[in-house]
């Protein structure tokens, strides 16, 4: 390391706790250390289930420092956004998209959960921050907006938003987002309506999810310049992670499992997440009861893409862990041609149509919890899926030809998981 390099630093926080310190240096490393104070707090909030002092390795976790070249370390790198959000973000700030610490910095006062960064001032720094690697100076951190200078060609994107008598506005200036908003997508049709009618379809058999609403395009102020479809209308998801402008620290499962987000399909399987949500939540087995009824339902929805970072874990007393509600279901299939498997394995399975209760009988032995405690919850979710749906289908905005094709999966299920409709009855 050049004795004279320079190095901004970051400050992160969580619930008033000073958890540590994220330096950037100019050459492109990127440190996360963390306090001494948090490491010997026994109750301190929890900033990643690895910090958890009931984890095995928590210890070895906190007193490591984590560094990364360009990139942050995974619990970080998670909490950016993907894709052409982040092309958008870099745009605007006129740096790389791989320059995690730039990104990061400008997002620090609204990043997903609870965690906040904020700029250090020079001689704010402890020294010992800069001296792990020779003699390094530290200096002002650049405070730099995008605006609204940016244009990108409009896939679907999302933006955290706050609502205020119908209308929606980027939440900018330290403001809390209260609403994630996603527009439409030029590169699939009616994604908004498809999730919509997803997510109530999963209501309507028993999975825990957030407020949503499609809100119309003209209700929502401050985008940038992207180029969208001609489709009238956004899904709006309410944020689980703030209340009454409080937050609410949450994390991801590559977060959890300590993977980049372009591991999130291969990075764990069901029975991964199954067992922790056992082993580490506040609610064990009701969390994994909730799981494995979500994880039939995206069968059943023809949604492959529930991988790692579709499922969260939620902190609301700041250190126990819960399953999250319910986010990012999709029938995917609709837009992939041929498509016929989920993100990850289930008991060495990733397909739809030879899933059957067997299968979930493996994984809820590998997750440790009992069968007779589970097997209920799937009969519930196939009684309230093939008694609701065929009705609340019509009426709910999917695309035609989308519902259709949807009628059509539910044929090609294993018989465990069939759904019929008047439509196929009168076929037979």
């Amino acid at each position: 390391m050049n004795d004279q390099e320079s190095a901004q630093v970051l400050k992160l926080s969580l619930h008033d706790v000073l958890v540590g310190y994220l330096v950037g240096y100019q050459g492109g490393r990127n440190e996360l250390i963390f306090a001494d104070d948090f490491r010997n707090d026994p109750q301190r909030p929890t900033f990643s289930l690895t910090t958890h002092p009931h984890f095995a390795n928590a210890d070895k976790v906190l007193s490591k420092t984590h560094a990364r070249n360009q990139r942050l370390y995974p619990t970080l790198s998670n909490l950016l956004p993907e894709g052409a959000l982040r092309e958008l973000l870099a745009q605007g700030l006129k740096t790389h998209t791989d320059n995690e610490f730039r990104i990061f910095s400008y997002l620090g006062l609204d990043l997903p959960g609870a965690v906040i960064a904020t700029a250090m001032a020079p001689d704010e720094v402890p020294e010992h921050i800069l001296s792990n690697h020779g003699k390094a100076n530290a200096i002002k951190m650049e405070t730099q907006s995008p605006g609204n200078r940016f244009s990108l060609a409009g896939v679907q994107m999302k933006f955290s938003m706050k609502e205020k008598d119908g209308r929606y506005q980027l939440a900018q200036n330290g403001e809390l987002g209260d609403w994630i908003i996603k527009t439409p997508s030029t590169r699939h049709k009616d994604v908004p309506l498809n999730e919509y009618t997803a997510m109530k379809l999963a209501a309507l058999a028993g999975v825990d999810i957030p407020e949503i609403q499609l809100v119309d395009m003209g209700s929502i102020d401050t985008l940038p310049q992207i180029n969208l479809p001609n489709e009238q209308q956004a899904f709006a998801i309410k944020r689980f992670d703030r209340e009454r402008q409080a937050r609410i620290h949450m994390e991801d499962f590559a977060q959890v499992l300590v993977k980049y987000p372009h591991q999130k399909y291969e990075g764990g399987n069901y029975e991964n997440i199954g067992k922790i949500l056992y082993d580490y939540t506040g609610d064990g087995l009701a969390n994994v009861q909730q799981f494995a009824r979500r994880l039939l339902i995206n069968i059943l929805l023809a949604n492959g893409d529930a991988h790692l970072k579709n499922w969260s874990l939620l902190y609301p007393d700041q250190i126990t862990p819960e399953l999250s509600p319910a986010y990012d279901i999709v029938t995917t299939s609709v837009y992939i041609e041929g498509e016929k498997e989920f993100a990850l394995n289930l008991v060495k399975n990733k397909e739809w149509a030879r899933v059957n209760l067997n299968h979930f009988e493996r994984f809820a032995k590998k997750s440790g919890a009992p069968w007779r405690a589970i097997k209920p919850h799937l009969n519930d979710t196939m009684n309230k899926a093939r008694e609701l749906w065929p009705i609340a289908l019509k009426d709910l905005p999917m695309n035609t030809s989308h519902k259709k094709q949807l009628i059509n999966h539910w044929s090609s299920l294993h018989a465990d998981f069939q759904i019929e409709t008047n439509a196929h009855k009168k076929s037979r």
